[in-house]
């Protein structure tokens, strides 16, 4: 089963080069399992667009959807055995110190 590790933290983190190399590591490791499938760091929030179609007419603003306090700033996609599983992996990664990771199962169903 494919889960996203949706990865996010707030506007006072700065990466160290520490831990730019820890999340490479696990990357690799990952990957050598057979567990990561895709993933990605994100540009900053503020250059985001949103885009809502209301009555046949889109519409878009600037900036994220959300005005949380953490916003995302990577994702993983990756494939484990089931949730308990996954919730490891997402542990495993050097973000799990420094950010918030939310695991969520893919809805493959509507995947076609």
């Amino acid at each position: 089963m494919h889960y996203l590790l949706i990865i996010a933290h707030d506007d006072t983190f700065a990466p160290t080069e520490r831990l730019v190399t820890e999340i490479r590591d696990w990357v690799t490791a990952m990957e050598a399992r057979g567990v990561r499938v895709h993933g990605n760091p994100l540009r900053p929030a503020s250059e985001a667009v949103t885009v809502r179609v209301r009555e046949g007419e889109a519409r878009r603003k600037h900036g994220p959807f959300s005005r949380s306090r953490e916003q995302m700033c990577a994702y993983e996609l990756i494939q484990c055995a089931g949730l308990g599983v996954a919730a490891e992996v997402a542990a495993s990664h050097p973000m799990a110190a420094a950010a918030t990771i939310e695991v969520r199962p893919v809805w493959g169903q509507l995947a076609g």
